[in-house]
């Protein structure tokens, strides 16, 4: 399984809020990762609508956390952001044109990977990826005092 970029962007983003724990502007967030501006706008507005960021413009704006951390599932998010791209052709009935659907197992055990990989996930929160002994060094990778 392949996690898209606009997911990949989307954990780096709220992992980037939750270090920061205040508001933030989107180009602290492409300096921080060396992620083009315009797809950072893209995931911050994407994550905003989806209710997990706030964004306020204007003097004092900026961009901050909607719910704690630990409120933020992270299977939850990777399942809104990844969007409904079939894994394999046969998962999508309007498009399948495989021969073999109905009668080979390949779909099933895909099905059942799969779920086991949100559900993996779906144990996770935004707070587990951002507290622990690593915690220092990411605030040093993205937030050093200069920036």
């Amino acid at each position: 399984m392949n996690l898209s970029l606009f997911s990949d962007y989307s954990l780096r983003v709220l992992m980037y809020a939750a270090l920061k724990g205040d508001a933030f502007q989107v180009d602290e967030v492409t300096d921080a990762y060396g992620i083009s501006r315009h797809h950072v706008a893209k995931v911050i507005h994407s994550l905003s609508k989806l209710g997990y960021l706030d964004t306020r413009r204007g003097r004092g704006g900026g961009v901050q956390l909607a719910r704690q951390p630990d409120h933020i599932r992270i299977g939850k998010l990777v399942r809104e952001t990844e969007g409904r791209t079939p894994l394999v052709e046969c998962f999508d009935t309007a498009t399948n044109t495989c021969r073999l659907d109905g009668s080979c197992r390949l779909k099933g055990a895909l099905a059942e990977a799969m779920n086991a990989f949100y559900e993996s996930l779906d144990h996770l929160t935004l707070s587990d990826l951002v507290t622990g002994p690593h915690r220092s060094r990411m605030n040093r990778a993205l937030l050093p005092a200069d920036r």
